[in-house]
């Protein structure tokens, strides 16, 4: 089945800039939705992301990172401070079925584009709001970035490591998992919700409480103990010897998964070491973060830095116990993982060359 023909029919109005609501429409257009993006004529105050990135990251007239985020779109240039050009989109949102925007609280009120106002042209249409901290409280208008986001959420303080330093990711937690992914449901879930309740509806979407929301783990250690686990010393951050990355010899990384007993023994199995079968902490050998875990990773550590990564990805290659290389972006694009799921493309860019690219997130078969 073609993934492109899924939201066929659906038309969604764009607002929006940067990274979290143009991924969201991003998702939706890979999916077949007829994405309108409506930027203003200043540059000053349509998607700067399109000059956004040094010279080199130039394809023509766009940055990578604008390309990426706004394929599959149709452009539309509005000036939404004068009537006509407000009364153009209204216009518009008589067929539409969803507006994504992504201003702070009270803007759209402001600029005449109210949900009410929209329900007024089309009782249909939805609004997906997207921002830092919601619609209502003492933080709706306040300025923010991913690293605020993650830092609210309690997710910042889970990069850590065991002194305690925090490790900043090179991958938008907030704007993506909090702000695209979640709007992008949001969205599905008022086309829905009009198509069987024959009204719109206006869907709140903070990144943050997002965030907090799927920050599930030191959610359940605040519940069984009161208090978020220690950086560096929990079941999945680093506690226990079966689920954590290991350097190797050539200063690459490994990343080991095996947290489940079975994967654990066939990791054992692999690296001859069976007298580490036993030692696991669903056996009550060790618990996260205490010291039999601390010393049974020194020695997987040691034993892993014996050898390059090559060594250990060709090993794992066939053994069942969720142990992976610690691959570098350039590698992933090459990695059978994704070429086989279709995720990897390439494009021919202006100056005739080719370059990667990443195709939809998701995957319709049949």
């Amino acid at each position: 089945m073609n993934s492109s023909i899924v939201l066929k029919g659906i038309t969604v109005i764009d607002l929006t800039r940067l990274l979290p609501g143009p991924m969201t429409t991003r998702h939706l257009a890979d999916l077949g939705a007829t994405i309108i993006k409506v930027q203003s004529p200043d540059p000053a105050q349509a998607d700067y992301a399109k000059t956004m990135g040094a010279v080199q990251d130039m394809d023509g007239d766009a940055t990578y990172f604008y390309r990426h985020c706004n394929a599959g779109k149709t452009d539309l240039t509005l000036d939404l401070k004068q009537a006509t050009d407000r009364a153009a989109l209204l216009e518009l949102c008589k067929t539409a079925d969803v507006l994504i925007e992504s201003f702070r609280p009270g803007v759209m009120a402001k600029l005449g584009l109210s949900f009410e106002a929209l329900q007024a042209v089309n009782p249909a249409i939805s609004l997906v709001s997207i921002t830092g901290y919601g619609q209502q409280g003492a933080w709706a208008g306040a300025a923010g970035h991913d690293i605020n986001y993650m830092a609210l959420s309690g997710q910042l303080h889970e990069l850590c490591n065991e002194a305690g330093e925090i490790t900043l990711p090179n991958i938008q937690f907030g704007d993506l998992l909090g702000g695209a992914m979640t709007a992008a449901f949001a969205t599905v879930s008022a086309v829905l919700h009009s198509k069987l309740q024959g009204r719109g509806c206006w869907m709140d979407v903070s990144m943050t409480a997002s965030l907090l929301a799927h920050n599930v783990m030191p959610l359940f250690a605040v519940q069984a103990t009161g208090k978020a686990p220690t950086a560096g010393k929990a079941l999945l951050n680093g506690g226990v010897p079966c689920y954590r990355a290991y350097r190797t010899h050539d200063g690459r990384q490994l990343a080991v998964g095996a947290l489940e007993l079975k994967f654990w023994q066939a990791f054992c199995g692999a690296v001859n070491r069976p007298d580490w079968a036993a030692q696991h902490w669903s056996l009550g050998s060790h618990e996260a973060g205490d010291a039999a875990a601390a010393a049974l990773t020194a020695q997987v550590a040691a034993l892993i830095a014996s050898e390059p990564l090559a060594h250990w990805a060709a090993l794992f290659k066939t053994v069942d116990c969720c142990t992976t290389p610690v691959l570098s972006m350039d590698e992933a694009l090459q990695h059978s993982a994704n070429v086989d799921y279709g995720s990897v493309g390439y494009r021919t860019t202006v100056a005739g060359g080719s370059i990667p690219t990443v195709m939809g997130a998701l995957k319709a078969i049949a």
